[in-house]
């Protein structure tokens, strides 16, 4: 039970965002009613799950190779990096291997919840799950699946300068209260699930309610989001390939709320349709 919601997200529905809805709309319908034989849906979501996992952690400079990642995603057995490395005779650092698994265990664990419910995995509890798995063997245990009690900053890859510091750590349980208190008002359930989850992706990576792992944890967060209502799309698709294509576009998409007055998210649902409708319409000329 979550205490009413003083988050109150702040957009304008543009042009921009309404082309690209219908985009995604038509490219969704193809999608959903194409005629696929099992063995090449199969190829579809192995190909989209392995694309997830290798740019889901390559955004964060994780330096695996897109085959070295299919290797990983394929030993689903193993889940420390010592024994993947041995077993497929990987040169790599541990952590990146480790990262790898990691985010292998996540989307896997999305994909998982067959028919998933909004209301039964929208939850405190799914976020801290999927945290959990994003970090194993990469923190201390005591920090995994709970929210951090320290200050965290942001900083650019290339300058190390900070970009960005996070809500104080004695302000995160209040503001997640907000967020999930949001997330279930009928005023956010009538928001395009599109919308709600591009807002969702923003908000968690705002608050970074962890020590580590969060934007990862966000960004699947928002993907089970999608899949719970129904958008979905067969798990055919990777948006994280999107994000990884211009890490920069990706992080000046964030950061324009925090610059904009009042700040409005619409910039940022702009730039998180477009990379769907892309995303989807690569997917329909496939299937078509």
């Amino acid at each position: 039970m979550y205490l009413l919601s003083m988050f109150d997200p702040q957009f304008s529905i543009s042009s921009n965002i309404l082309t690209y809805i219908s985009r995604i709309e038509s490219a969704k319908a193809l999608i959903d009613h194409a005629a696929l034989v099992p063995s090449w849906e199969a190829k579809f979501r192995d190909d989209a799950f392995t694309r997830t996992v290798h740019y889901g952690t390559k955004i964060e400079g994780n330096d695996l190779t897109q085959e070295q990642a299919q290797q990983v995603v394929r030993l689903e057995d193993y889940v420390d990096s010592e024994d993947v490395a041995k077993r497929t005779g990987m040169l790599a650092r541990e952590r990146d291997i480790q990262e790898v698994i990691n985010y292998r265990n996540v989307i896997d664990w999305i994909d998982k919840q067959r028919s998933p419910k909004y209301n039964e995995l929208i939850t405190e509890k799914t976020l801290k799950t999927l945290h959990r798995l994003t970090v194993f063997k990469l923190i201390e245990e005591g920090y995994t699946g709970r929210f951090r009690d320290k200050q965290v900053v942001v900083r650019s890859a290339a300058s190390s300068g900070v970009i960005f510091r996070p809500p104080v750590a004695v302000e995160i349980p209040y503001l997640m209260n907000d967020f999930f208190a949001w997330v279930h008002l009928p005023a956010a359930q009538a928001v395009h699930p599109l919308l709600r989850a591009a807002i969702t992706h923003y908000q968690l990576v705002y608050i970074h309610p962890f020590i580590e792992g969060n934007g990862r944890t966000a960004r699947a967060f928002a993907s089970l989001m999608l899949y719970t209502l129904q958008y979905d799309f067969k798990r055919f698709f990777s948006l994280e390939q999107y994000f990884d294509s211009n890490v920069d576009a990706y992080y000046q998409a964030l950061l324009s709320v925090q610059q904009n007055p009042g700040q409005d998210l619409t910039y940022w649902l702009e730039y998180f349709c477009y990379g769907v409708a892309i995303e989807l319409e690569k997917i329909r000329e496939q299937v078509q």
